[in-house]
């Protein structure tokens, strides 16, 4: 992270144990800072690969504590957020799934109570924390070919023709879930909702290693044509935008974490074959690729974080692409 604060901050993460948490520990404990990650399995939840769905590395947890959590109700971790800078609530269920009505209830009440326990918790602290910094996604804006979403003009989905009924679903979970922030009764901390873009990492097991693992099984191709729009984000840029968030006060509201390139779905795995080495990309028909993750048109731009000066490191996905890639074969070469 840049732009590091004149002191050590102390940073709360509830849900810190996924890839996003990941991203942001490592970083934040790199400029010194008191990580604390609120996990449902306690410390041993640091490394515990099947809650996070990422293979731990042992290097992540360094230096961070690790405080028990439910994500439902309030209990001695709260206490950690009563003196904290600033909190960062990444809880809730992973939507590395099939949409049944059951995981899209899970997603929901995961999201939903998360947030409200945190709120609870900043609300009763005698010490509460300057910004509050909450997940959120860039599936809540409608799907689109015609023009990018930004956080003045984007169109909030829910409404469009010709859809799948669950992509709703979807977007009724990301309302509620900003909403829970909204109403919550905490008027000495400012709220920043991160609608956040897919996030890319060379960790394993995240959605980079996965989109890489598909493209060197030669199954990279476009998906239902490949018009879609994929909107996505550089790990570094999320880190340098998360501190920019940190120390601004003026910025506050929903706030798009994404890179200002998204691009069509078939220009996108064209990029990542070109880095990864790969020639051959198989298509696939809509079929094929149910999850709305691979269907809907996700074109998000960041107009806040441009309007505030911030300097993406990487704006456009060729570059992102060839960086990730050679980062992610470092991390498989032998020790």
């Amino acid at each position: 992270m840049q732009g590091q604060k004149d002191h050590p901050m102390k940073v709360v993460i509830p849900g810190g144990t996924g890839q996003i948490g990941r991203v942001l520990g490592r970083a934040l404990l790199a400029q010194g800072h008191d990580v604390v990650v609120l996990g449902r399995g306690g410390p041993s939840d640091a490394c515990d690969a099947s809650a996070a769905s990422v293979t731990c590395d042992a290097r992540d947890a360094r230096d961070a504590r690790v405080v028990a959590w439910d994500g439902r109700t309030l209990g001695p971790w709260a206490g950690e957020v009563d003196g904290a800078e600033a909190v960062i609530n990444l809880a809730g269920r992973s939507v590395s799934c099939r949409y049944t009505d059951a995981n899209l209830e899970a997603m929901m009440s995961s999201r939903v109570d998360s947030t409200r326990v945190v709120g609870a918790a900043i609300a009763r602290a005698a010490r509460p924390p300057r910004v509050w910094l909450q997940m959120s996604t860039a599936t809540i804006y409608a799907h689109r070919l015609d023009a990018a979403n930004d956080e003045a003009t984007g169109r909030i989905g829910g409404a469009e023709l010709s859809v799948p009924s669950y992509w709703k679903r979807s977007v009724d979970i990301a309302v509620a879930w900003e909403r829970a922030q909204a109403e919550a009764a905490t008027p000495r901390t400012r709220k920043v909702a991160l609608r956040t873009a897919m996030v890319m990492s060379p960790d394993r097991g995240g959605v980079f290693d996965v989109l890489l693992g598909l493209t060197r099984a030669r199954l990279g191709g476009a998906i239902a044509g490949g018009r879609q729009y994929v909107s996505w984000i550089h790990d570094r840029d999320v880190t340098r935008a998360v501190q920019l968030l940190i120390e601004r006060d003026d910025l506050a509201g929903p706030v798009n974490l994404a890179a200002p390139g998204p691009l069509p779905q078939r220009e996108f795995m064209a990029a990542l074959r070109e880095a990864s080495g790969v020639r051959l990309g198989l298509p696939a028909t809509a079929w094929m690729a149910d999850p709305e993750l691979l269907r809907k048109s996700r074109r998000v731009v960041p107009g806040r974080l441009l309007d505030a000066g911030f300097a993406f490191e990487f704006p456009a996905w060729p570059d992102a692409a060839r960086d990730l890639a050679l980062r992610w074969r470092a991390t498989k070469l032998p020790a």
